[in-house]
């Protein structure tokens, strides 16, 4: 993949942000060394999790770590936050039936017990909606002001008959997102800033493996490409499928969703929503001639009511994102700096 970022000599926040800084550590530091899975998936391919030849399929393994401040939010919580964001990574890969996960947690000394039980009940509930359970994990716990409160790390496993890769777009494919986007990151920022808006602005941190489910199983071999756009939000999910593919992206704007009460805040802090995480949502590359089907399997989930068909692959402008505004053209550019941390 195509990056000319060198990693500087000290690491600061942006190399955690999900765009080309990040990306660029993991080519430089973490990649090198590490051979690849013959016939699959490994970590050189910086795809949503890896995936490993078994059998008639692939066992795909995930694993993601999760420091989000305030750990309470509007629609959710970091226990939520931690089974939602490994199931649904698993999910991009093609793996929607999550065989188990695995769960550290990491707390500083003095942290109350009822809300430990409070965020483990929520994992117990997000575990139930994506029909997979914790099976095993470790705890360890950090005197008074090593840690900032909690840290959780969740690891998935999944089978999957074919894997879906994030760079497997090609000219005339259609782009696809399952829903709104811009909420998690905006109601978390919302939250942590105490900002009063009008409306309710909450997380969308939702399992989505039925969405995927569905959405593969009215698609089959015409879905090319997924992705979840959570760090660097829908533009850095956009620039990396792109970039991966050799593909220009030409987006609508207008038919991009995005909730009024999300466009507003975006607006009043200078914030665009489409570099915002989103919890609970993926962006599909599909073939013409199922992008029919597709988005009537996925307007039938209650979580993919709002979908929408946002742009179309081209070759005019290869490994780049364009926004059609209704006015013009703009490159859309993804963010290096890491405009909102503790995030996920």
């Amino acid at each position: 993949m195509r990056n000319p970022q060198f990693v500087e000599e000290h690491i600061g926040l942006a190399y955690g942000a999900g765009g080309g800084a990040m990306r660029a550590l993991i080519e430089q530091v973490f990649a090198p060394g590490f051979d690849d899975v013959p016939g699959g998936v490994g970590l050189s391919a910086m795809d949503d999790g890896a995936a490993i030849p078994l059998g008639d399929g692939y066992l795909v393994i995930t694993t993601d770590a999760h420091v989000v401040q305030p750990i309470e939010f509007p629609g959710g919580d970091i226990g939520r936050l931690a089974v939602c964001g490994t199931v649904n990574d698993l999910a991009m890969m093609g793996a929607t039936e999550p065989a188990g996960l695995a769960c550290a947690v990491i707390f500083e000394a003095g942290f109350p017990r009822a809300l430990l039980e409070k965020i483990w009940a929520s994992m117990r509930d997000a575990c139930r909606e994506a029909g997979t359970t914790i099976v095993t994990g470790d705890t360890k716990v950090m005197r008074a002001g090593e840690l900032d409160r909690i840290a959780i790390t969740t690891t998935g496993i999944g089978f999957a008959r074919r894997i879906v890769r994030d760079n497997g777009l090609r000219p005339g494919d259609r782009l696809i997102v399952t829903g709104t986007v811009g909420d998690h990151g905006l109601a978390i920022l919302a939250t942590r800033k105490e900002l009063a808006i009008e409306g309710k602005l909450a997380s969308d941190v939702a399992p989505i493996n039925t969405l995927i489910r569905a959405a593969l199983a009215a698609g089959g071999a015409g879905i090319v490409a997924m992705k979840d756009p959570t760090r660097g939000g829908l533009a850095s999910a956009l620039h990396e499928m792109a970039d991966k593919s050799g593909t220009c992206i030409v987006l609508d704007e207008r038919a991009i969703p995005v909730r009024d009460e999300v466009r507003s805040i975006g607006e009043l802090l200078g914030i665009d929503p489409l570099i915002v995480a989103n919890e609970g949502k993926a962006v599909i590359g599909v073939a013409p001639e199922a992008v029919d089907a597709v988005l009537a399997a996925l307007h039938e989930h209650p979580l993919g009511r709002a979908a929408a068909v946002i742009g179309t692959c081209t070759l005019e402008r290869p490994r780049s994102v364009i926004v059609e505004t209704g006015f013009g053209r703009r490159l859309l550019t993804e963010p290096d700096g890491e405009l909102l941390p503790r995030i996920c």
